[in-house]
């Protein structure tokens, strides 16, 4: 059976040689939007049906067909969706702890209160049954770990470190993507947070310092971050109201390491300032400050006074003991992962704000006995002069 150039041979279809040409592209939604299977179907001109097939590795389609489907999504970012049916059912029973990997170690992850609230976190999550995803992101990308949530790889997202970085953490939460941060309340957050009482930390530790004598009293650390900033709020608003303006050569930024803090205090001792009293925003800072003093001769507390905040293990066994501010990392861990249970389930959810008190011990040269905020706890001294 013949038939004319360019007629149909009757009753054998014709099978076009070559793939489909995609359909014309209609816009993605908006940028922050994942792409969709949906997306990836219409572009590659095939059913959504194809499309999963294709990225479940099918035996239903072909070699070619799957491979063009797969490339197609590659070229897009596509993260195949591998929790999607667990989140559906209800399955899904993993928590992100994401540590940012910041360039400015600002807050190294060796730490000593640093690696006890990640432990906190890791116990907690065991304990309420759930299992533990641990990932690093770069500090200055933080939308990275939308990935890790809108893969469906975890069920919510816990972050320690909160930094300089609330701009894009805000820009985050309106992704709609659930976390928690441990850092500082913030009035503009839109994300929640869970931290201890910075300002009355920093106030208890300044008060502590005057009522045992001393008059200028040295802050270490860096007030631009959220946490220290109030921390220093504390130190000030309490030596204001004791009548003593805070002396700004005697406010010492530096990052929380512990090199920053020797730096900074060398540069305090070089130009001759006197102090008496010295509070530090971290117990390793405090720790540092309290041998480079040593180095120079000058005697904790018979000299300066000191405090720190954390209240690491290593503070009670430090030489001398070290007095600091107390917060609780086995409280912050499970606070963490309440509070992201709770958004989860709402997209509303209040920060919590953890309590703070001071424990007493020998670098302020108070006796552990006397109760804190007593003026008859030590005899004040003169201020000491380099």
């Amino acid at each position: 059976m013949t038939t004319k150039k360019g007629q149909k041979k009757a009753g054998v279809p014709q099978v076009r040689a070559t793939p489909a040409a995609p359909r014309a592209a209609a816009p993605l939604a908006r940028r922050t939007d994942r792409v969709q299977m949906e997306d990836i179907a219409r572009l590659a001109g095939t059913a959504r049906s194809t499309v999963s097939r294709a990225l479940n590795n099918s035996p239903l389609i072909s070699e070619e067909t799957r491979k063009r489907i797969i490339e197609l999504a590659r070229s897009l970012n596509y993260s195949v969706n591998v929790g999607a049916q667990n989140l559906r059912r209800r399955e899904n029973r993993t928590i992100a702890l994401v540590i940012p990997s910041d360039s400015d170690a600002r807050q190294p992850i060796s730490d000593p209160f640093f690696l006890s609230l990640v432990g906190s976190v890791a116990d907690a999550v065991t304990d309420s049954g759930m299992d533990l995803l641990l990932s690093r992101v770069d500090s200055q990308h933080l939308d990275a770990v939308a990935g890790l949530y809108e893969s469906g790889r975890v069920m919510g997202i816990v972050m320690v470190g909160q930094w300089l970085h609330h701009d894009q953490l805000n820009e985050l939460a309106l992704r709609d993507v659930p976390f928690v941060v441990w850092g500082a309340r913030l009035t503009s957050a839109l994300y929640p947070t869970v931290g201890s009482d910075n300002l009355k930390g920093g106030a208890l530790a300044t008060q502590h310092l005057i009522d045992a004598g001393c008059r200028r009293i040295v802050f270490l650390g860096n007030p631009e971050l959220p946490e220290v900033a109030q921390r220093h709020e504390g130190y000030a608003t309490t030596l204001r109201a004791a009548g003593l303006a805070p002396d700004p050569l005697l406010q010492l930024p530096c990052a929380f390491q512990a090199e920053a803090a020797r730096t900074a205090l060398l540069s305090l001792l070089g130009r001759g300032l006197a102090f008496d009293g010295l509070f530090a925003a971290s117990d390793v800072l405090a720790m540092t400050a309290i041998y480079t003093l040593a180095e120079h001769g000058i005697r904790v507390p018979a000299d300066v006074r000191v405090v720190g905040f954390d209240d690491i293990p290593a503070a009670a066994y430090s030489h001398p003991p070290l007095t600091t501010v107390h917060q609780s990392v086995i409280e912050g861990g499970r606070a963490l992962v309440e509070t992201l249970r709770e958004r989860i389930g709402s997209r509303s959810v209040e920060p919590r704000v953890l309590p703070t008190r001071l424990v007493v011990r020998d670098t302020s040269g108070a006796s552990p006995a006397a109760p804190a905020g007593n003026p008859t706890a030590t005899p004040a001294r003169a201020a000491h002069k380099l």
